[in-house]
């Protein structure tokens, strides 16, 4: 598979005859299931475009039920920002209904295999735009990130997944799961393109009230000689499988060889993380989930009168996380609850992004696990609370608003890829870049 970066130097017949390619390696690989369906359209570089992303005149239905049957009447900003660059949105891939899940096996379409092993997932909810690249059936995809939804399926998939600061990347047109954490962000084979990716779909978007308004770009500065100073967490590792500690280990190593200065800091115990993700997360999905009752777009069951269509509309077309996660969004949010979990899972936020602050006072970045385990075999996670705590080293920078990237650093004795993550201050993707890419050069990790 071409990179990025040389997929922009081919021409438009170069580019034509290589999507054909890509589509029949793609039909050929149907078990996969990492494509919904391909759309071989316009002159760009093909990038694979996720389920809960707007693209005018596609079917974009967040992996759900109830939004069969829905076309998109318009373009998000990020794929406009695609398209002016010389890039197309080529297929749409595979994801977890409305993002809520970490192992994409809540699709109405099927779970998505894992490109490395197929006993095993490909993460979640970005699982399709992972696998995609990872299997070599993308150059490059789209995916989004509102608690590690990018990172872990490329940590899952041997690739690069990269989450913007909260407000560098347009929601404009991204289906919101929990509207103050979401971003969309690239999901690439190296550490460059994910830059390149980035840069074309950041920037600033009067159609996005959240948006920072920043245009600044990492590429042309990118840097992997600059030495930094880097935090590792020594305590936070305590629940991390062998498999993620040697891997920890390792990439130190390769840190120091680089000539970077390592540190170690503490954290505060990611419980609290959990709680205070679970209470916000659940609370936003509940409000912004309460729009799809069958009556302006997506799947209808007639009921006997108005409120009984909204009921069987909703029952029907929403499967069984979903639900969960309505439900105790409604339960925090009730007059009961409110102040006793969801105000103060606010205050926990606000906690967690101090402590983090304190930690960027004197080092540049944070090198952190993505998940406690390599990509677990299908079924492992079955139990809601267990799928709930893979995200333990994920959630807290979406707490804090934070840019993170997710790449791959050695293979376990399985064969399985093992990733770890670099954290930043926020809006400081430059720094970001500059040491994974670092890290990327001294690791050389071989597919």
């Amino acid at each position: 598979m071409i990179t990025l970066k040389k997929a922009l130097t081919l021409s438009t017949e170069e580019l034509n005859k290589f999507k054909d390619e890509l589509k029949a390696k793609i039909e050929a690989n149907p078990e996969l299931n990492a494509y919904i369906d391909v759309n071989n359209v316009g002159d760009g570089v093909p990038i694979a475009i996720k389920d809960n992303i707007q693209v005018k005149d596609w079917s974009v239905t967040s992996g759900s039920n109830i939004l069969q049957g829905y076309i998109a009447p318009y373009n998000a900003t990020v794929i406009d920002k695609l398209t002016n660059a010389g890039l197309s949105p080529f297929g749409r891939v595979n994801m977890d209904e409305f993002a809520m899940g970490s192992t994409t096996e809540s699709s109405f379409y099927g779970k998505t295999l894992n490109p490395i092993n197929a006993d095993r997932v490909p993460g979640g909810s970005s699982g399709g735009s992972a696998a995609a690249v990872g299997a070599g059936l993308a150059i490059a995809a789209l995916g989004s990130d509102t608690g590690g939804s990018i990172r872990q399926p490329a940590a899952f998939c041997g690739i690069v997944g990269m989450k913007p600061t909260y407000g560098r990347v347009s929601r404009y047109g991204l289906g919101a799961y929990a509207s103050s954490l979401d971003q969309i962000g690239p999901m690439t084979q190296n550490v460059e393109d994910a830059a390149i990716l980035y840069d074309i779909i950041s920037g600033s978007d009067e159609k996005d009230s959240t948006n920072a308004g920043r245009d600044e770009k990492v590429t042309p500065n990118l840097n992997a000689d600059r030495k930094l100073t880097i935090a590792v967490l020594p305590e936070y590792l305590k629940d991390a499988s062998q498999d993620i500690k040697d891997a920890y280990a390792k990439a130190i190593e390769a840190l120091k060889s680089a000539g970077h200065t390592i540190v170690e800091r503490e954290m505060m115990d990611a419980k609290f993380d959990i709680s205070a993700y679970y209470i916000t997360a659940t609370a936003e999905a509940t409000t912004n989930l309460a729009r799809y009752d069958g009556i302006r777009y997506g799947n209808r069951v007639d009921g006997k009168n108005l409120e009984d269509t909204f009921i069987q509309t909703r029952s029907n077309g929403f499967g069984d996380e979903v639900k969960r996660r309505i439900l105790l969004g409604n339960f925090v949010l009730s007059s009961g609850y409110y102040e006793a979990y969801y105000v103060k899972a606010q205050k926990t936020r606000h906690i967690i992004k101090d402590n983090f602050e304190r930690i960027f006072a004197d080092v540049d970045l944070i090198l952190s696990p993505v998940a406690p385990t390599v990509a677990p075999k299908f079924g492992e996670l079955s139990k809601p609370m267990d799928m709930y705590l893979s995200d333990i080293y994920t959630i807290s920078v979406n707490l804090a608003g934070l840019p993170a990237l997710s790449l791959p650093i050695s293979k376990n004795t399985d064969g399985m890829p093992v990733g770890l993550q670099l954290i930043a201050a926020a809006f400081d993707e430059q720094t970001l870049f500059d040491g994974s890419l670092s890290l990327e050069t001294a690791i050389n990790y071989q597919k």
